[in-house]
């Protein structure tokens, strides 16, 4: 039973070996990020939802910037206190619906931003840069057609 279990899991069909090569390339970009906002005593985590935030215009719902991440609602809440209590963000009632709530960047967080993102993008570029143009290319055209299956 372990050697067909073995055999299973090393004979991959090409979807899964594509997919297993894809999440492992993936990984490592994603490590070579959190490597450099390690560095700089900061969270990538964090910071990926100051730049959801920036790609709204400044301003998100709650619920959206979930979404967006990949997380329930009510640990969006638990990952905007430590954003909001550095002072990163700022919460507000909706000006339109007074029941919701949206999400601010501040200033102090815009900055962090612009101070940080050339640096990570440089690193993540070097990594990247064992593709040739076209190659990026394509593969961005792929991952796109992936995305919207």
């Amino acid at each position: 039973m372990l050697k067909e279990l073995q055999q299973y899991v090393h004979d991959l069909p090409l979807h899964s070996l594509v997919f297993f090569s894809l999440v492992e390339a993936t990984a490592n970009l994603v490590d070579v990020s959190e490597q450099y906002w390690k560095s700089k005593g900061l969270n990538g985590a964090r910071i990926r939802i100051l730049v959801e935030i920036m790609k709204e215009g400044g301003t998100i719902l709650p619920s959206m910037l979930a979404k967006r991440i990949g997380v329930t609602k009510p640990n969006i809440t638990l990952l905007l206190v430590p954003l909001e209590n550095d002072g990163f963000i700022r919460r507000a009632s909706h000006p339109q619906d007074g029941r919701k709530t949206v999400i601010t960047i501040t200033s102090e967080g815009q900055s962090l931003l612009l101070q940080n993102l050339p640096e990570n993008r440089e690193r993540i570029a070097e990594k990247m840069n064992t593709l040739e143009e076209h190659e990026l290319k394509q593969l961005l055209m792929l991952l796109e057609k992936l995305q919207r299956t």
